[in-house]
């Protein structure tokens, strides 16, 4: 079977918001998702809506979004799920379809509302011993907890045994543990943050995130005194066209005085050291990428951003979650045939700088090709909808900036990596 290539087209999202307290609170999704794939399509004339075969979407929202936009009903759907990477794997699944020749065209949708806190944000579904939480999944063989026999084919340092002993961790918690697995200070963590927060600022003032983010109209919600939303008060609308992480006047000493995050413990101990100033907050946030054969869009005269050529997902201990790519990035280059001094920009999600800086570290990729335009500490990480974030502005970085090799990396929840190389076919060689 001759495979074909698949292309990135386009992408567009909305500002990303603060989860359970943003501008995005008091929006139907459905509706704004709906918007978001109408003005993905109408900037991109050509395509039309009977030529999208497959509308996949992070969630449960695909229906609904395709039917509301214009989709044809004739077009299949489907919702896959990898947590923080859920659409970086429904938009290589449709480059995969489209690889193989299945059909020509996709689009790649995710929505997210999350809540105040980690976890929150949706109603909890009452558990009963039929189906609530089976306390034996949390026990773990002795092969589960012991370092895999290739530990060291992708890290320089040992998993400590006060890690590998410790209860299974939340994401905060798992930041906690790269910290201190990788003698992290915490001024190393706030400064990575402060040049994230100072690289957006620079990016918003360039009208870079113009081509990215669609400026839409939402209403302002109305909160009570303790931060709830008050669905029987309507607010005044206001036109939502900025990340609301963003902090320019981010200082080193603003970072400081910050606490830590709590709930977090030291296993080893010592300092705690994740902090609101150097993770990527909760938030709420639509996304959608147009995906098409390479052929398609050579026949129709169809501008695209980049070919997607190569992927990989590895696998890490939960505790230590957010090291997750230091293993996918290793394979997604070999499948794409490239060594990693090749790759020109990167986007690497920052749910936790911590996690960024010991990655880049043991990968040995310089941070001066890392999130140029700045990343998720300011811009947010609204789960499901992240994946394509990460794609199309790694694939509109590379056309900007002249540059051939762009890669989409992230931990992903439960101690996951996924990473995605793409190439520019206009750059020099």
């Amino acid at each position: 079977m001759k495979l074909r290539n698949a292309v990135v087209v386009d992408g567009l999202r909305t500002a990303f918001t603060k989860g359970g307290r943003g501008k995005l609170e008091a929006v139907r999704f459905d509706d704004l998702g709906a918007t978001l794939v109408r003005a993905l399509l109408a900037r991109n004339p050509k395509v039309k809506p009977n030529m999208i075969n497959d509308f996949a979407t992070g969630g449960d929202l695909a229906v609904g979004v395709a039917n509301l936009a214009g989709i044809p009903a004739e077009t299949t759907g489907f919702s896959s799920a990898r947590q923080c990477a859920t659409t970086q794997e429904t938009a290589t699944r449709l480059s995969m379809a489209i690889m193989l020749g299945e059909y020509d065209c996709g689009i790649s949708f995710g929505a997210e509302r999350m809540g105040r806190t980690m976890g929150g944000g949706m109603p909890r579904v009452p558990r009963t011993r039929r189906d609530g939480f089976n306390p034996r999944s949390a026990q773990r063989t002795k092969e589960q907890r012991d370092m895999p026999a290739n530990h060291f084919d992708y890290f320089s340092v040992p998993i400590p045994d006060y890690i590998l002993d410790s209860p299974g961790a939340s994401m905060v918690q798992s930041g906690q543990n790269v910290c201190e697995m990788y003698d992290l200070t915490r001024e190393e963590i706030d400064a990575f943050s402060m040049r994230s927060q100072h690289k957006l600022a620079k990016a918003y003032a360039a009208g870079i995130y113009k081509d990215e983010i669609l400026p839409v109209e939402v209403e302002n919600p109305v909160f009570d005194k303790d931060g709830n939303w008050l669905p029987d008060q309507v607010g005044p609308m206001v036109i939502l066209d900025t990340d609301e992480g963003l902090r320019p006047n981010t200082t080193m000493e603003v970072l400081a005085k910050l606490p830590p995050v709590q709930g977090i413990v030291s296993y080893k101990p010592g300092p705690l050291m994740i902090t609101a100033g150097n993770s990527c907050p909760t938030n709420c946030g639509l996304t959608v990428q147009l995906i098409m054969s390479e052929e398609m869009a050579l026949k129709m005269g169809v501008e695209f951003l980049a070919r997607v050529i190569g992927w990989g997902n590895g696998g890490v201990k939960q505790q230590i979650m957010g090291v997750g790519p230091v293993v996918s990035t290793p394979m997604a280059l070999k499948h794409a045939g490239l060594e990693a001094g090749q790759i020109d920009r990167i986007e690497f999600n920052e749910a936790f700088a911590c996690q960024v800086v010991t990655s880049l570290r043991e990968l040995k990729i310089p941070e001066e090709k890392v999130n140029v335009n700045g990343g998720s500490v300011g811009i947010g990480h609204p789960i499901s909808a992240t994946g394509n974030r990460l794609w199309m502005t790694v694939c509109k970085e590379l056309k900007r900036s002249n540059k051939r090799y762009g890669m989409a990396t992230q931990c992903v929840g439960s101690g996951q990596g996924m990473t995605v190389i793409f190439e520019n076919p206009d750059a020099p060689k």
